[in-house]
């Protein structure tokens, strides 16, 4: 495939396949795959946690060369039952039980190996189950990357008060009452339990806020888009992300860098935005370091949410791996 055309958009495909997949406690997740049925397996794992997997992510690979692969994890997008439900078992929706959805998945398509493509939170459960089962991947591109140490999740949700100062007050107040000089990501996941629907959903508002306040400089990028999807979308956002912030991604402590020997032997790339003030680059540099395969690229004029130069850096990198 020429250089040139890896950089393009390709054009919009709809899938040939696709379904639910029962995976255990009731869960039910949406899975589809488009492009070429005998090419590459590349498995797109999407953010937030609970962002649900954007379907314009088809038009990043080739469709003659991949066979390409979206899922919907647990409790959001097309996935049942839905997380906005607050009658739903979170229980049920941890970074154990996604692992292994990944793995039903897998088995479910027949897929021996497979490129993992994802960033932010999608990086961190790329980066856990490649550790886990290193012999199933044939290659990584991460955007964003974020590994849900403590100290990563206490900067997005409070270290950055210190440059969005108003914004944070309100995320502070928003938040409950009895958190509000503690652990706000916790208050939060409780006010997402709550029974009262008018208790949630302005949450869940004010949640999206202060996540489009953290990415409002990003005018090369995609600014308000946390508010942006409807009430449902944000409800599970919100709800899936909290629960999981709250417990630090059910992860060790720096567990993902300290394990970046497993994934020796595998090739990656990590492309990072210099101005990515939800997952600074930092942490990107330290996997590179922790994983001499991987290649760090960071993108000057970007954020968390992209630019045109980043958008040509993630078709180069995929393209590394149309062979």
């Amino acid at each position: 495939m020429p250089a040139s055309s890896a950089r393009q958009p390709f054009p919009s495909i709809e899938p040939y396949a696709s379904g639910l997949l029962a995976v255990g406690d009731g869960n039910r997740i949406y899975w589809e795959t488009s492009g070429n049925p005998g090419g590459r397996a590349v498995l797109v794992v999407h953010g937030g946690p609970g962002a649900g997997g954007r379907r314009g992510a088809r038009k990043t690979f080739d469709p003659e060369v991949f066979r390409i692969v979206l899922f919907d994890q647990r409790g959001c997008g097309e996935s049942l039952p839905h997380a906005s439900d607050p009658a739903v078992d979170m229980a049920h929706n941890t970074t154990e039980h996604l692992l292994a959805d990944m793995e039903v998945l897998r088995e479910h398509l027949g897929v021996e190996k497979w490129v993992l493509y994802g960033g932010s939170w999608g990086s961190t459960l790329i980066l856990a189950y490649a550790q886990r089962h290193p012999d199933r991947v044939i290659g990584i591109v991460l955007i964003g990357v974020f590994t849900a140490r403590q100290r990563e999740i206490d900067w997005l949700y409070r270290g950055m008060r210190m440059l969005r100062p108003v914004e944070w007050e309100r995320f502070r107040l928003g938040g409950s009452t009895e958190y509000r000089d503690g652990d706000l990501v916790e208050g939060y996941r409780q006010l997402m339990e709550h029974p009262a629907p008018a208790v949630r959903e302005q949450a869940a508002r004010e949640w999206c806020a202060w996540e489009d306040a953290v990415i409002a400089h990003e005018t090369l990028g995609a600014p308000g888009q946390y508010s942006a999807p409807a009430d449902r979308e944000q409800l599970a956002f919100v709800r899936i992300c909290s629960h999981y912030f709250a417990h630090a991604g059910w992860l060790d402590d720096g567990q993902l860098l300290r394990e970046a020997h497993r994934l020796a032997g595998i090739p990656g790339v990590l492309i990072h935005g210099r101005l990515d003030l939800s997952a600074p680059v930092r942490t990107a540099w330290e996997l590179a370091r922790a994983w001499p395969e991987a290649e760090l690229r960071i993108i000057e004029d970007s954020g968390h949410t992209g630019s045109p130069a980043m958008a040509e850096s993630i078709f180069d990198a995929v393209a590394r791996f149309a062979d």
